[in-house]
């Protein structure tokens, strides 16, 4: 496996569409959203670790712990970013993420995601 700690990736995003809420127009205002801040980490993350996976193999989703200390506004640019921290058994990873609107930290927390076979994965 080509996954080891301290492989990290990131990318900037712009705060729109479905990232964007308004808390059902209770703030006056649209933001990123806690849902679509942890979907551009958990994305992130797949990302890094599928680009260093062999052949046959993905990750999914198993765990976040994430705080959304600060808001966005819609339209802002924020940087998303994933770094590999841990590999446990080849298959369990552990990433540290964030994100981003400048200096400013929108959202902090940790990821965990497992390694699958790509063909164990069925619909049902």
């Amino acid at each position: 496996m080509a996954l080891q700690p301290g492989l990290e990736r990131s990318e900037d995003f712009t705060v729109e569409d479905r990232l964007v809420t308004d808390v059902g127009g209770t703030i006056g205002a649209s933001v990123l959203s806690t849902p679509g801040m942890i979907g551009m980490m958990e994305r992130c993350s797949s990302i890094l670790a599928y680009e260093n996976l062999p052949d046959g193999r993905a990750t999914v989703g198993f765990e976040v712990c994430i705080k959304h200390v600060a808001a966005a506004i819609e339209g802002s640019t924020c940087t998303v970013r994933a770094v590999l921290r841990e590999v446990a058994d080849e298959r369990k990873l552990r990433f540290d993420v964030e994100v981003r609107e400048g200096e400013r930290t929108i959202g902090v927390g940790t990821h965990e995601r497992r390694v699958i076979e790509v063909g164990a994965v069925k619909s049902g």
